[in-house]
């Protein structure tokens, strides 16, 4: 069994692999390098490693698992979250948060849930009728700008409800996805 620390963020879970033991360092890369007087580490998701700190203030668990995925979609990412601003919109409305840069960890995971067979999570996804919400900042702009995109040029009306109810009903996007869909309800 491996370890892993699980971490909050904002849009949900996170956990990267721990080792509290030299026995643990194996087949990390880094047998040799980490002395046993710096145990525990946590290996990030950067080819690096780190002292792990009880007491960080994002630090939840340590959990142990086999599984190349340890933590569950609804965990990684949350669902339905009252506080949404990125991420994946189902066509039955649910929600699944995930930061500036997660589409694609999101969609993975979401692909892996509800699609095993999916081979390109976001191509996917958006072929079944999900839409992304992404944020248009390009490093340039001052404000950052949410944008809805759907893949498929159309949106169910749950989905549009859950976009009222995010206050992104005005979006010139929407209007358009909802004026070309309305007759389909």
């Amino acid at each position: 069994m491996k370890k892993y620390a699980v971490y909050r963020s904002d849009t949900g879970q996170y956990c990267y692999r721990y080792a509290d033991s030299l026995q643990q360092i194996q087949g990390t890369g880094f047998e040799g390098l980490i002395r046993e007087e710096q145990l525990p580490v946590v290996f990030d998701d950067k080819g690096g490693y780190f002292s792990f700190d009880p007491n960080d203030r994002r630090f939840v668990e340590v959990i142990e698992s086999d599984e190349a995925f340890p933590l569950p979609l609804d965990r990684m990412f949350k669902h339905n979250d009252p506080s949404f601003k990125l991420g994946w919109i189902s066509p039955d409305g649910d929600t699944y948060s995930c930061g500036y840069t997660k589409h694609s960890k999101c969609a993975e995971s979401i692909a892996r849930t509800f699609y095993s067979t999916a081979k390109l999570p976001e191509l996917t996804l958006l072929r079944k009728g999900w839409i992304e919400v992404i944020d248009s900042w390009d490093g340039v702009q001052r404000d950052h700008r949410r944008y809805v995109h759907a893949e498929q040029g159309w949106i169910t009306r749950k989905q549009a409800d859950r976009l009222f109810n995010l206050g992104l009903y005005e979006k010139p996007e929407v209007q358009e996805l909802i004026n070309s869909c309305e007759s389909r309800w």
